[in-house]
């Protein structure tokens, strides 16, 4: 075995076209310990194949299958050596053409089956190019290890199941090779493909290091780092080098676009180090997540989730009453529906809904669980919100801090505010509009201004 095992993930743009998947296939060969490489689909295909099926249009349909077999297959005849990769990306390509003239409306089975064709097809292609540099190369299909529960759409792994499986597949081959597989998918116990949800990638990455036990998990994107706010709203954010994975944690989860929400916890479980680069320019420092770090400012970044609806749930049975509370989660649990911030008073109770999230199947289920909130309450919905985080440390005993942070939005009107409940984030909500002026703000105040004064 080698001294380190790492597990390495390379996302859509990542896998753009073969000038980009050999870039990222020098990064795999310079590293020994790189023994298993979870990759996305080709960037754009998901989106493609998400349009096959959300249409009703024939000739829309084709468009989208045509666009897709004919950027796969340019790729497999731009690697062709022996004919072998035409070959096999033609029979993925078929399966691909049958799934969509048997598609059925509304049908999250089927969509999970013609979703999984990007990732399929991408790791076919990316181990053969892997396999030019290093020829020690296995392709594994991913839904022989990533076995999960049947909520199509946004399926849950079984992590037994999941150790049981990369003991008997993975851990055997990794001595003498590496592996290829894919990201955002699995399967049930019966063989019906599932995917874990957009963005998936990463978090299949971590499962896999989590079931191996890798030493560091490796996330390869198109950015250097992670910033202390999204450098497009704010010019002179910063990379971080080094974050906890508490506060690596908040920020995916409230807004960071480059982990997926749920990468950290298979990585916490087993105190896998995670590093965050950019494979188009590798030499750069990217981002260390681990356990404890060197500095432990208050706030550290700043992070924004559009796309926010507020549910306020109002009714007089709730004054000095008990079980309330409890009917209305058990209403929400009922539809597996997510909640990211409450708040309560005597007769109301606010949560807030990640609508940009959700996919087609889970707005449905909002959508019941809502009537069924209305048979015993007064139910309100606003949309068009943005949620705002302030990401740091012991940000719930940090005296005078909350004054400052809301003094310097006096003429913002603030919807929701939730302090206390982490000490590593400080949440609030506000109009779509005013969000990107609050995070600049907010940034100047916090970050920037302090990084001046720490060096001054």
């Amino acid at each position: 075995m080698p001294d380190l095992i790492k597990v390495a993930k390379f996302g859509g743009t990542s896998m753009a076209d073969l000038e980009a998947m050999r870039r990222c296939a020098k990064i795999v060969a310079a590293d020994h310990d790189k023994k298993v490489i979870v990759v996305s689909a080709t960037s754009g295909t998901t989106n493609m194949l998400t349009h096959i099926f959300n249409s009703s249009s024939e000739s829309e349909r084709t468009s989208f299958l045509k666009q897709i077999q004919e950027r796969h297959i340019t790729l497999a005849h731009e690697l062709e050596t022996d004919g072998a990769l035409v070959t096999k990306v033609e029979k993925i390509l078929e399966d691909l053409e049958r799934a969509v003239d048997a598609l059925e409306a509304e049908s999250m089975v089927e969509r999970d089956h013609l979703l999984s064709f990007g990732e399929r097809l991408s790791s076919v292609i990316f181990a053969e190019v892997l396999n030019e540099l290093t020829g020690d190369v296995i392709w594994l299909d991913a839904r022989e290890v990533i076995i999960t529960d049947d909520f199509h759409g946004s399926a849950e792994p079984h992590i037994s199941k999941l150790a049981e499986k990369a003991e008997e597949k993975i851990i055997p081959i990794i001595k003498k090779n590496r592996i290829v597989s894919q990201g955002f998918i699995g399967s049930t116990e019966d063989g019906v493909t599932t995917t874990l949800g957009r963005g998936g990638s990463d978090y299949s990455a971590a499962l896999f290091a989590e079931a191996i036990e890798a030493d560091v998990l490796e996330i390869w994107t198109d950015v250097t780092a992670i910033y202390s706010t999204d450098p497009r709203i704010v010019s002179d954010a910063r990379p971080i080098t080094e974050i906890t994975f508490d506060e690596a944690a908040e920020l995916s989860t409230f807004g960071a676009k480059v982990l997926h929400p749920a990468t950290l916890k298979p990585a916490i479980r087993k105190i896998v180090k995670v590093y965050v680069g950019s494979s188009i320019h590798p030499d750069k420092p990217g981002t260390w997540i681990v356990k404890q770090t060197r500095e432990n400012p208050v706030i550290r970044a700043i992070s924004l989730r559009r796309d926010q609806t507020l549910i306020t749930i109002h009714s007089l049975d709730m004054l000095h009453r008990f079980g309330y509370l409890a009917r209305i989660f058990e209403i929400l649990a009922k539809y597996k529906i997510s909640v990211d911030l409450v708040t309560t008073s005597e007769v109301s109770v606010s949560l807030t809904l990640d609508t940009g999230a959700q996919s087609v199947n889970q707005s449905s289920s909002v959508n019941r669980a809502i009537e069924e909130l209305r048979t015993f309450s007064d139910v309100r919905l606003e949309k068009g919100l943005t949620l705002i985080a302030l990401v740091g440390n012991k940000l719930h005993a940090t005296a005078g801090l909350s004054g400052p942070v809301f003094g310097e939005l006096q003429n913002i009107n603030i919807r929701l505010i939730c302090h206390g409940a982490s000490s590593h984030n400080l949440c609030f909500l506000v109009d779509e509009r005013d969000a990107e002026g609050v995070v600049r703000v907010l940034h100047k105040k916090f970050i920037t201004e302090k990084v001046k004064t720490a060096t001054t």
